[in-house]
């Protein structure tokens, strides 16, 4: 008798990228993912798996969707979410994140779920806290675990599988820190990826990573079973990356043109938020047959309740004051 997903221990402390789990982990997070899927569709959404365990957000950066799924997540689970918004914290009086991990440490949270503009930056706070679980929900542009992995659990509930996936994510490759983690996903799960962007969005010898670089989006997507939009992150850039951003969707958006050149059934993504007629035509992204963008933000209620489960299975048991 296998163990099921909620009995399986998860052999790491954080979730700060995607590299580092195996096939397994990645596994056994997108099983557990798919049981909450449905217990978010049912009436009664509530469990109490994290009652008495204080979750505490902490975006230096905005982000309402992202932020908002991890306190549903949270709050689902019956945790006691707390949102800290560092615009009105000490941070922007001049306090270090040393001096905030040691703030927190004095507030002994369960869980810390951080965003942060700086690569980096979240796993120096990791190396500072004190018996809690650090999420990674973005940094700078280094990685953003969980948003590959909703992007993942949204691919294999429509496809039934990553393994042997041709998968094309088309955009902002340079800044974007969702990009890295689908590509270490993929990879892991042993999908093919391809970058479809201008020489001026691709990262230099980004091709270690096991990729293939396309630089025309007809070539590019020729026979994908997946296409990941990205956002223009303008205000990642410095100087001209592109002449003009009619130019851009001219040759780099995607409408039902560009995508006549992948497979018939082929699925369209984007993490969001979307600049419609940027990146992406309005009719493709609404295109309800084929379109996974609204199952992507239903994905990642469950997925961050699935690793906020799994991290805080081996934390000391809460205080049975707060229960």
């Amino acid at each position: 008798m296998t163990d099921s997903p909620s009995d399986t221990p998860f052999p790491h402390r954080h979730l700060l990228a995607i590299g580092g789990l195996s096939p397994g982990d990645i596994n056994h997070l997108l099983d557990l993912a798919e049981t909450y899927v449905e217990l978010n569709r049912q009436i009664d959404k509530k469990k109490s798996l994290l009652r008495g365990r204080t979750i505490i957000n902490l975006f230096f950066e905005s982000s309402t969707r992202t932020r908002t799924s991890f306190e549903l997540a949270g709050k689902r689970l019956s945790g006691d979410v707390i949102n800290m918004s560092v615009a009105t914290s000490a941070v922007r009086k001049g306090e270090t994140l040393i001096d905030t991990a040691m703030t927190l440490n004095a507030m002994h949270p369960d869980v810390l779920v951080v965003r942060h503009s700086e690569s980096g930056a979240v796993k120096l706070l990791s190396e500072k806290v004190v018996d809690c679980a650090v999420i990674n929900a973005g940094d700078g542009m280094h990685a953003h675990p969980t948003q590959a992995l909703l992007d993942a659990l949204a691919i294999r509930r429509r496809k039934g599988r990553l393994e042997g996936l041709l998968v094309a994510i088309c955009g902002d490759i340079l800044h974007s820190r969702v990009a890295r983690s689908n590509i270490e996903l993929l990879n892991i799960m042993g999908a093919r990826v391809r970058l479809v962007a201008p020489k001026t969005l691709i990262p230099d010898q980004v091709e270690r990573m096991g990729v293939e670089v396309f630089h025309d989006m007809t070539a590019g997507l020729k026979d994908c079973d997946i296409v990941m939009m990205l956002r223009l992150q303008s205000e990642r850039m410095h100087g001209g990356f592109f002449p003009s951003v009619r130019e851009y969707f001219h040759f780099f958006g995607l409408d039902y043109e560009k995508l006549s050149s992948a497979k018939p059934d082929a699925l369209i993504m984007h993490p969001g938020p979307m600049n419609r007629g940027v990146e992406i035509d309005s009719s493709v992204a609404d295109d309800f047959g084929r379109s996974l963008i609204r199952e992507q933000v239903e994905m990642g209620v469950a997925v961050r309740m699935a690793v906020l489960e799994v991290l805080t299975r081996n934390l000391p048991a809460p205080d049975p004051r707060n229960l």
